[in-house]
């Protein structure tokens, strides 16, 4: 394997599906279906194209597109949003001098980072604060499009639909980054039908398993139109963000797969992981553990919260690194100041047995 070939340890993730960690792990049906497209060339703009058709009927939207994963689907579409969705010699990104609608609306309170994925169009961001009338209030004749965050970590006030409401009487889009919101599969529409926002942006190497290099975009028809325009393989803004045949095959496979899986079953199941770790936490001096609900993405999945005292033999910081350290890894969240979070979302069956094994032999306590 290539990993021993280099001497790269594997991990156990009792993390979340993060892109550092390789976000989560393809099902047998996504590799094969990307060996397979490896095999071929192909005509990649109708690929795109049928492939796009296809996802927007699985998910029931007007429109999709595939991108190289979530953040690029933010550039796209704010792109889009900026420039439209027709080629326009007056648009040479980032230079939008002279262009009126360059301004992008978001809340402070939510996620900062992930803007960059906006700034690299030059859009100017606009962080307005406030109830509903003071959001609302911050669109002028500048704002290209409303981002807004969706998730436990980046929840605001005023509540999405209101803030879509509004903003559809303005006609300025609103672009959902829902990333991480899968599980439940609901979300692909839920967005778009639902509260209908412009448009929904979703990872494609986190809940729907597929390749790590991929995103859907899903939403209004002219949007999608428009970020293929400014994707790849055309000369354009996304031209560094390019998708793959492999890598469209991929992620079509892995929303076929995980659409046809038992979700509640699912759910048990990370249900019944986090009753064993918990469980198997009782005894150990200074730690005391509880359910955590919903995970820290805001899926409707618990996580297993292990709440490190004076009296533990480990702080937070050592146990972190001791299980990193072990071989396999062992990747855990830090929660609050004193706290690990278990994730169930991306162990193997099995692997629950390991990640507490570990812990307790850390903490100095038999199996």
């Amino acid at each position: 394997m290539i990993y021993e070939q280099l001497g790269v340890r594997p991990v156990i993730n009792a993390s979340a599906t993060l892109t550092k960690l390789g976000g989560s792990r393809m099902p047998e049906p996504v590799v094969e279906a990307m060996r397979q497209a490896s095999t071929s060339f192909i005509d990649l703009f109708e690929f795109q194209e049928l492939a796009g058709k296809r996802i927007a009927e699985m998910t029931g939207n007007e429109a999709a597109f595939i991108c190289s994963g979530a953040a690029a689907g933010i550039t796209l579409t704010v792109a889009t949003c900026i420039a439209g969705n027709e080629p326009d010699d007056r648009f040479v990104f980032p230079q939008l001098e002279g262009i009126e609608r360059n301004e992008v609306l978001c809340r402070p309170d939510q996620p900062s980072p992930y803007r960059y994925a906006a700034n690299i169009t030059g859009a100017k961001i606009v962080e307005v604060g406030g109830d509903l009338d003071e959001f609302i209030g911050g669109i002028t004749s500048r704002t290209a499009c409303i981002l807004w965050f969706a998730g436990r970590l980046s929840d605001s006030s005023p509540p999405l639909a209101d803030v879509i409401r509004e903003a559809k009487k303005l006609r300025v889009p609103v672009i959902v980054d829902a990333a991480a919101q899968i599980p439940p599969m609901s979300s692909l529409s839920y967005y778009t039908r639902e509260l209908g926002a412009d448009v929904a942006i979703f990872s494609g190497g986190k809940g729907l398993r597929g390749p790590q290099t991929t995103g859907l975009i899903l939403g209004r028809r002219d949007i999608i139109l428009g970020c293929s325009v400014h994707g790849a393989p055309n000369q354009a803004l996304g031209r560094p963000m390019k998708v793959a045949k492999e890598d469209i095959a991929g992620i079509l496979t892995a929303l076929e797969w995980s659409m046809s899986q038992d979700e509640p079953a699912l759910l048990q199941r990370y249900e019944d992981v986090v009753k064993y770790w918990l469980d198997g936490v009782r005894d150990i001096p200074g730690v005391t553990g509880e359910r955590g609900f919903p995970s820290e993405a805001g899926q409707p999945h618990p996580r297993a919260i292990l709440n490190l005292g004076p009296e533990a033999a480990l702080d937070r910081n050592q146990l972190v690194e001791r299980l990193w350290n072990r071989n396999p890894r062992i990747a855990v969240s830090e929660d609050e100041k004193i706290a690990v979070a278990l994730n169930p979302q991306t162990i193997e069956p099995g692997e629950e047995k390991v990640v507490l094994a570990a812990i307790r032999e850390e903490f100095g306590m038999s199996s």
